[in-house]
């Protein structure tokens, strides 16, 4: 893979169900691309994630399962977000995290995925006091980018933007040799080892249907998303509340 500049890029940023990229689903993406340090293009969306999204994760984005139903499916989304992403540099915030997600997605669809990418958080922690908090929300206080909407995730991604080019300024007046700026910015290759997820078995689903059944359970499930860990995963958990 050559070595990309960090003048060209596209930035992104995925909100979750959780924090696994084994067990959780992705329910809104964020992407925005940038060219000479101004944003040229943008990609949002909201994804179904075909599960309820906990409590926890409603009130720290303001993304509601009714807002979610109906939206664009995950295999559509990911690969208009892939299609976006060409072979573009990726930047984000922490953006291991969010490409741990886009691997396991690659992995289970047999899709090869490898990029390189740039990390806000990463460089704030080189270029900024050690006392200096290094979230997305601290950095965009600590610089001055309006951050009016937070945990949605084209807002995050425009901010995420701005962060990275601010931290560029900051980055050419400590290093005035360029060698040194030059090596702080080097993309570094993004790698997260997954493993392939199989679809649950037609005998997994058939007993986790009954099971439902008999207990009288009515939450909302999407049976062809599962995978067979989570049946099983699904499975202990029933037991252990309602018993065999």
């Amino acid at each position: 893979m050559s070595e990309m500049k960090p003048d060209s890029y596209v930035v992104i940023d995925l909100e979750m169900t959780g924090l696994s990229p084994k067990t959780d689903r992705i329910i809104e993406i964020g992407a925005v691309k940038v060219k000479d340090g101004a944003i040229v293009q943008t990609f949002g969306t909201l994804v179904d994630p075909h599960r309820p999204i906990p409590e926890r994760v409603q009130t720290l984005t303001g993304i509601t399962n009714d807002m979610v139903k109906g939206q664009m499916e995950q295999d559509e989304a990911m690969e208009e977000l892939l299609s976006f992403l060409g072979e573009e540099l990726v930047v984000g915030q922490n953006v291991t995290f969010d490409y741990s997600f886009l691997k396991q997605w690659a992995v289970n669809k047999r899709i090869p995925l490898e990029k390189q990418a740039c990390d806000t958080l990463k460089l704030a922690r080189i270029l900024l006091p050690p006392e200096q908090p290094k979230n997305l929300e601290a950095l965009c206080e600590y610089f001055g980018i309006p951050r009016e909407q937070g945990h949605r995730a084209l807002d995050d991604a425009i901010q995420t933007a701005r962060l990275f080019e601010r931290l560029k300024q900051l980055a050419a007046e400590k290093y005035p040799d360029r060698r040194d700026y030059d090596l702080l910015f080097k993309p570094r290759e993004l790698i997260y080892k997954a493993k392939k997820q199989t679809p649950a078995t037609a005998h997994q689903l058939e007993r986790l249907k009954e099971y439902r059944k008999r207990h009288q359970l009515t939450d909302e499930i999407c049976y062809e998303a599962l995978t067979r860990n989570e049946v099983s995963r699904m499975m202990d958990r029933y037991y252990a509340t309602y018993g065999r």
